[in-house]
């Protein structure tokens, strides 16, 4: 009887030593960095349980031992906090750290750039084509609804989202320039400022230029003077839908449209574009000049005059610029 509890004794203590050495294994390749040779980005769809979640970091080389990884969340209670998302996984992390980095939530950050002077249109079939995003954009955002600049979002937020943070951006924007704006302007409200920084952003390309191109806008809407903006006809040929891919020609500045501003008086009815932060300042902040015209001056500025005779010089110059540069 004694030999048998001397056996039985013996086997607990071998079978204790045996899980010692077990858990002190699982433990070390717990906690020991991982096999991932290079820094890897996965994507942990919604509704992914712990199992699947071990079989897809080891399919993908950030663990080798799924078992021990799901273990060892148990343990550690991290089975209940692992987020879905698109994880940027560093080379050699460890299992451990794999887990607090699914809990943590700290998903990729992605973004895109809507560059000022996009139409409606433009900025749908980008947004379309953004990978990451999901989901069709339910409504067409109107034309100057949505601001320009950079967005971030994360794998799997939808398009709709996104469409709806871009409008948000600019109700802020025109919320904080509005109401300082300058004194007298004639504009009579915010959409007409969206209007007049849409022509404004498709006028120029220069920073210096916004404020100076506004200036002879407002000055020509105070004289009651027709604006005469080639980018407005071009609108009214494409409708923001496309490219014009050719340069305009004096037919086309008798397209009827009542975004046509060679025909009609006023700002256009609606914006050409969406225009970006600073052309919206600018359209509030006009330069004080006298400047009523502008014209290109080949080197992608423009040349500004007070009178008439002073811009059909510059229209000489530019055409001779022109002239010389199709030869």
């Amino acid at each position: 009887m004694r030999r048998a509890v001397l056996s039985f004794t013996a086997l607990l203590i071998l079978s204790a030593i045996a899980a010692g050495g077990v858990f002190a294994w699982g433990h070390a390749q717990f906690t020991r960095p991982g096999p991932l040779s290079a820094p890897a980005t996965i994507v942990i769809p919604k509704g992914t349980g712990l199992a699947a979640i071990a079989g897809r970091l080891s399919e993908a080389g950030v663990v080798v031992y799924p078992a021990v990884f799901r273990v060892g969340a148990r343990l550690i209670k991290a089975d209940k906090g692992l987020q879905a998302g698109e994880y940027a996984f560093p080379a050699g992390i460890s299992m451990r750290e794999t887990l607090a980095l699914l809990n943590s939530g700290k998903t990729v950050v992605r973004r895109f750039t809507i560059v000022e002077g996009t139409t409606a249109a433009e900025v749908i079939t980008l947004l379309g084509a953004v990978d990451g995003l999901s989901g069709d954009i339910a409504r067409q955002p109107g034309e100057g609804e949505l601001l320009p600049e950079t967005y971030h979002f994360s794998f799997g937020d939808s398009r709709n989202e996104v469409v709806d943070r871009m409008a948000g951006a600019m109700r802020r924007a025109l919320g904080e320039l509005w109401p300082r704006r300058a004194p007298n302007l004639p504009l009579k409200n915010e959409r007409e400022a969206v209007v007049l920084a849409s022509l404004i952003e498709k006028e120029t390309g220069r920073a210096e230029e916004r404020a100076r191109v506004a200036a002879v806008f407002i000055n020509r809407l105070e004289r009651g003077m027709r604006l005469q903006s080639d980018p407005t006809v071009v609108y009214a040929l494409t409708e923001g839908e496309r490219s014009l891919g050719r340069t305009l020609t004096r037919k086309d500045l008798k397209t009827p449209s009542p975004f046509n501003t060679y025909l009609n008086k006023g700002l256009p009815p609606a914006p050409i574009c969406n225009p970006g932060r600073e052309s919206l300042a600018a359209a509030l902040h006009p330069e004080k000049t006298k400047e009523l015209y502008f014209v290109a001056d080949g080197s992608g500025g423009h040349l500004f005059a007070s009178t008439l005779a002073q811009h059909n010089r510059n229209v000489a110059r530019w055409r001779k610029i022109r002239k010389q540069q199709k030869k």
